[in-house]
C-alpha cells in the first residue's frame, strides 16, 4: 500500500470531550468510512469506522490476526513486541479454534454465574476498605484495579498476595513507554512465575482454571508446558486491564449522568442494560483491532488487497448513528447488546461474561453503598489515559 491519499495519522489522541472519541474519526465515518491512515511504524493501513464494516472484517477468514504475516499493521514506531503476540488470540482458523475449544467451557455463562457470590464478596471487601479509608478516595486505586485483579486471580488460582510480583510485570507489558528490553524481561519474569505455579498445581490441584488445564490438557499431553504457561499469562493479563478501566470510566459516566444512574439502579435487569450501554458508549479499546488481508476482499465498497493492513475501530463502530440513534448520548434503556466492545466473530473476547458480571456487581454495590458519591474535581481536572492502549481514567477522586 502506498502512502498517497492518506486521510490522517493514526492513532489520534486529542479529544474535545474526554467521553467521546476524537471528532476526526466521526468525520471520516461520515465521508470516508474505509480510509487509508498513516501509522507510527511507517506503514499505512485501512481504518474502518462503520459498525457493519467492522463486523464484516472481524468475522471474515480473509482477514488474519497473525502478527507475523507480511503487511500486518503495527501501531508503534519502536520495535516492541506486542503483548499478545504468539498467543492463540493471534492465531487463525483451526489453530485458533483448537485452543479456544479448550477454554470456552471454562468461561461458560453457567460457570461464570456460579462465581457471582465470590465477585460480590470481592466488591464488598473493596468497598469496606474504601469506606474505612474515608473521603476523598480514588475509585481507580480502591475499586477499579483491585476487583478484576482479585477476581481473575480467584478464577485462575493465582495467589493474589503475589500481586506485588506479577502486577509489576503486567504494568510493564501494558505500558506503552516500555522498551524492548523491559518488555522482554517482564514477559520472561511472568512466565517464570507462572511456570512455578503450574508445578504447584501439578502436585496439589485445586478447583481453579489452571488446575483444570493441568489435569485435563497438560497431563494427558494435549498442551505442552510452554503452551500452558502462555495461556495462563495471557488470561491473567487480559483479566486485569480492560475491566479495570471500564469500571473507572463507567462509574464516572454514571456520576455525570444522574438521570441515567437512577434508571440503572432500578434493579438487576436495568443494571444489565446499563452495563451494555456503558460498554458501547465508553469502548476502552481505543486502538481497535488489527488485521491483515490474506486475500483480496471488498469491504464497504472498497477493495482491500492481500497484504494490506486493517484497523477495525470498535469505538467508532459503537457510535455509528445508522445502528445506534443519537449515539453520543448515554441511554441505559437503549438495549445496546449488539455493540462490538468485546469484538466480534471467532475472536470475540473469551471473558465477556465475566466482565459483564463484574461491572454489574460493581456499579450496583458502589452506588447503593455510597448513594451521594461524586467526583471531588471537575471532569476537566481528571487525568485521562489519552495515549494508552486501553482508555480510561488514571485516577478518579471521589467523596460521599
Amino acid at each position: 500500500m502506498t502512502k498517497d491519499a492518506v486521510s490522517l495519522e493514526f492513532p489520534l489522541t486529542a479529544r474535545t470531550c474526554p467521553f467521546d472519541p476524537p471528532g476526526r474519526y466521526a468525520e471520516l465515518r461520515a465521508t470516508a468510512p474505509v480510509s487509508r491512515v498513516a501509522l507510527p511504524s511507517g506503514q499505512t493501513a485501512w481504518l474502518l469506522t462503520r459498525h457493519a464494516d467492522v463486523r464484516a472484517v472481524l468475522d471474515d477468514p480473509r482477514f488474519s490476526s497473525d502478527m507475523s504475516r507480511p503487511g500486518f499493521p503495527h501501531l508503534y514506531p519502536k520495535p516492541v513486541e506486542p503483548v499478545l503476540k504468539g498467543t492463540f488470540i493471534r492465531m487463525d482458523g483451526e489453530e485458533h479454534a483448537h485452543y479456544r475449544r479448550m477454554l470456552t467451557g471454562l468461561f461458560s455463562v453457567k460457570r461464570i454465574e456460579a462465581m457471582r457470590p465470590f465477585v460480590e464478596q470481592v466488591v464488598e471487601d473493596c468497598l469496606d476498605r474504601m469506606a474505612a479509608h474515608g473521603a476523598p478516595a480514588d475509585i481507580v486505586r480502591e475499586l477499579a484495579y483491585p476487583v478484576p485483579s482479585r477476581v481473575i486471580c480467584g478464577l485462575l488460582g493465582v495467589p493474589h498476595e503475589d500481586h506485588a510480583t506479577f502486577g509489576g510485570y503486567l504494568n510493564t507489558l501494558f505500558d506503552g513507554s516500555s522498551d524492548q528490553e523491559q518488555f522482554a524481561a517482564a514477559k520472561a519474569g511472568l512466565s517464570t512465575y507462572l511456570d512455578a505455579l503450574i508445578s504447584e498445581k501439578e502436585k496439589a490441584p485445586e478447583d481453579d482454571l489452571i488446575s483444570v488445564l493441568v489435569e485435563q490438557q497438560y497431563k494427558p499431553g494435549r498442551l505442552s508446558r510452554q503452551e500452558l504457561v502462555t495461556i495462563s499469562w495471557m488470561l491473567l493479563a487480559a483479566g486485569h486491564e480492560t475491566t479495570a478501566h471500564m469500571i473507572g470510566l463507567g462509574a464516572l459516566t454514571l456520576m455525570e449522568n444522574p438521570d441515567q444512574l437512577a434508571e440503572a439502579t432500578r434493579g438487576p435487569a436495568a443494571m444489565a442494560d446499563a452495563v451494555e450501554e456503558l460498554l458501547r458508549h465508553q469502548t476502552v479499546m481505543q486502538l481497535g483491532m488489527t488485521r491483515v488481508a490474506v486475500a483480496d476482499a471488498e469491504i464497504g465498497g472498497t477493495l482491500i488487497r492481500a497484504g494490506e493492513g486493517v484497523i477495525a475501530l470498535l469505538s467508532l463502530a459503537n457510535r455509528d448513528p445508522d445502528v445506534f440513534p443519537d449515539p453520543d448520548t448515554v441511554d441505559v434503556t437503549r438495549g445496546a447488546r449488539h455493540h462490538v466492545a468485546f469484538g466480534f466473530g471467532p475472536h470475540q473476547c473469551l471473558g465477556h461474561s465475566l466482565a459483564r458480571l463484574e461491572l454489574a456487581v460493581v456499579f450496583d454495590r458502589l452506588f447503593r453503598r455510597f448513594p451521594g458519591i461524586r467526583p471531588t474535581v471537575p471532569v476537566a481536572d481528571i487525568r485521562f489515559r489519552y495515549d494508552a492502549i486501553v482508555y480510561g481514567v488514571a485516577e478518579l477522586p471521589v467523596e460521599w
